[in-house]
C-alpha cells in the first residue's frame, strides 16, 4: 500500500507576505511527511475572511474537487483550525469521493498518536483529541437533530446530543484522573531529587530543533533522534556530569513546540511539561541553520510565557553549528545576549563542555 495522497490548502489574506505563505505551507508539508503522507498539490486562496460555511470559497472548492479526483487523493488538509460547521460541510462534500478532510490540528494529533509510546503520552493524546473533536461531535449531532426535527422527532436528536456530551465528559474526567495519578508520581520523584540535592535543567525548543540530539550528546543516553517533527512526546531524563564543579545535574527533554497550537492542546500535555515548569534552568534549543530562526524563537518564547516560565533562567543554545553555511554567531550573540547564547553541535558534541560550564555558572554550583 502506497503513501496516503493529500492536497494541502491554505487561505492567505493581503497581509501575508510571500515568505510567510511559503513558510506556512512548507511546515504543513513537513507535518504530512512526518505522518507518512505524500503531497499531490499545494493550493492557495487569497481571501480576507474565510468562508463561514466551508472555510474555503466555493470557486476554489470546485478547483480542489477537480484536482482531488484527478490526483486520486485520500485527504484534503486545511492549514488552519476548522470550525465544526465548516468541517461538517466539507466532509459532506468530499465523503462521496471517499476523501477525508482534516485541519492542521487533526494532522498534528495523528502524528502524536503515531509517536506515543508511554501510557502518559497516550492518555494526553486521548485528552487532546476529545477536546478537539468534542465540539464537532455536538455540531454533527445538532445537524442530525435538525434533520430529525423536520421529520417530527426533534426530541430524539436532542437526547442523542446530551448522551454524546455526557459520554465525552465522562471520558475526559477518567483521563484527567489517570493523568493526575501519573503527575502525582512524577511530583514524588521530583521531591526525591530535591531531597538529594539534584538541580534540574529542562530542554525546550521548536520541534525538530535538535533537542533529543542535544540530550544524547550531553548524557550519552540513547534516545530517539529522528529528523521529523514531534519525534519526542514523553519527558526523557538523563544525568549530566559537570566537570568544572564535580557535580551532576538532571536534564529532561520533552515535546517540541510549533506555531498556532491551541491552548487546549498545550494544556493536554501539562503533565509532560511539568518538568519544564519545575526546573531550575531552561535550555532553549534553536536550530542555527533554520531560515525561520527568529520566528521560531518567538513561538517558543510565547509558549514559555503561556506556561509562566518566562522569568526563569533561560540559556539560548544555538544547535547544529556543524551544518552552518555562514558564520553568523557574532550577529546572533549580539541579538540574544541577555540569554547567554552559546553555540554547539549536539551531533558532533562541539562545545558541549562549554555549555556545561555555562550551566554550572547559571545554577551557581561550586
Amino acid at each position: 500500500m502506497g503513501k496516503p495522497r493529500a492536497i494541502l490548502v491554505d487561505i492567505i489574506d493581503k497581509t501575508t507576505s510571500a515568505e510567510d505563505k511559503i513558510d506556512r505551507m512548507n511546515e504543513l508539508e513537513r507535518l504530512l511527511d512526518t505522518y507518512g503522507g505524500f503531497v499531490v498539490v499545494r493550493m492557495y486562496q487569497k481571501k480576507q475572511d474565510p468562508d463561514y460555511k466551508t472555510y474555503i470559497g466555493s470557486g476554489k472548492l470546485d478547483e480542489i474537487e477537480e484536482e482531488a479526483l484527478k490526483g486520486n487523493v485520500d485527504y484534503i488538509i486545511v492549514n488552519n483550525i476548522l470550525k465544526p460547521q465548516q468541517l461538517y460541510n466539507l466532509e459532506e462534500r468530499f465523503e462521496k469521493h471517499h476523501i477525508k478532510v482534516w485541519d492542521r490540528i487533526d494532522l498534528i494529533l495523528e502524528i502524536f498518536s503515531k509517536h506515543a509510546t508511554t501510557k502518559e503520552a497516550k492518555l494526553q493524546i486521548e485528552l487532546a483529541k476529545l477536546r478537539h473533536l468534542g465540539p464537532r461531535i455536538y455540531k454533527m449531532g445538532g445537524e442530525l437533530m435538525r434533520q430529525e426535527g423536520r421529520m417530527g422527532t426533534r426530541g430524539a436528536g436532542e437526547a442523542n446530543i446530551e448522551m454524546m456530551k455526557r459520554h465525552i465528559a465522562r471520558q475526559e474526567r477518567k483521563i484527567k484522573q489517570d493523568l493526575k495519578k501519573i503527575e502525582k508520581n512524577q511530583q514524588q520523584q521530583r521531591n526525591k531529587r530535591t531531597d538529594y540535592g539534584f538541580k534540574t535543567v529542562s530542554i525546550v525548543g521548536y520541534t525538530n530543533a535538535g533537542k533529543s540530539q542535544l540530550l544524547t550528546g550531553l548524557t550519552n543516553k540513547k534516545v530517539k533522534v529522528k529528523d521529523e517533527l514531534f519525534a519526542t512526546l514523553d519527558s526523557r531524563i538523563g544525568k549530566v556530569y559537570l566537570p568544572t564543579v564535580n557535580q551532576s545535574v538532571l536534564v529532561s527533554d520533552t515535546i517540541g513546540f510549533i506555531r498556532d497550537l491551541p491552548p487546549d492542546l498545550i494544556e493536554a500535555f501539562h503533565s509532560t511539561l511539568a518538568e519544564t515548569l519545575h526546573s531550575d534552568l531552561i535550555l532553549h534549543v534553536i536550530d542555527i541553520d533554520d531560515l525561520d530562526l527568529e520566528k521560531k524563537v518567538k513561538v517558543v518564547e510565547d509558549v514559555l510565557e503561556d506556561l509562566d516560565c518566562q522569568d526563569k533562567d533561560i540559556i539560548y543554545v544555538f544547535n547544529k553549528i556543524d551544518k552552518m553555511q555562514f558564520d553568523i554567531t557574532s550577529e546572533i550573540a549580539e541579538k540574544y545576549k541577555k540569554h547567554s547564547p552559546i553555540f554547539v553541535s549536539g551531533l558532533t558534541k562541539q562545545n558541549l563542555e562549554g555549555l556545561k560550564e555555562v550551566v554550572a555558572s547559571k545554577l551557581k554550583l561550586s
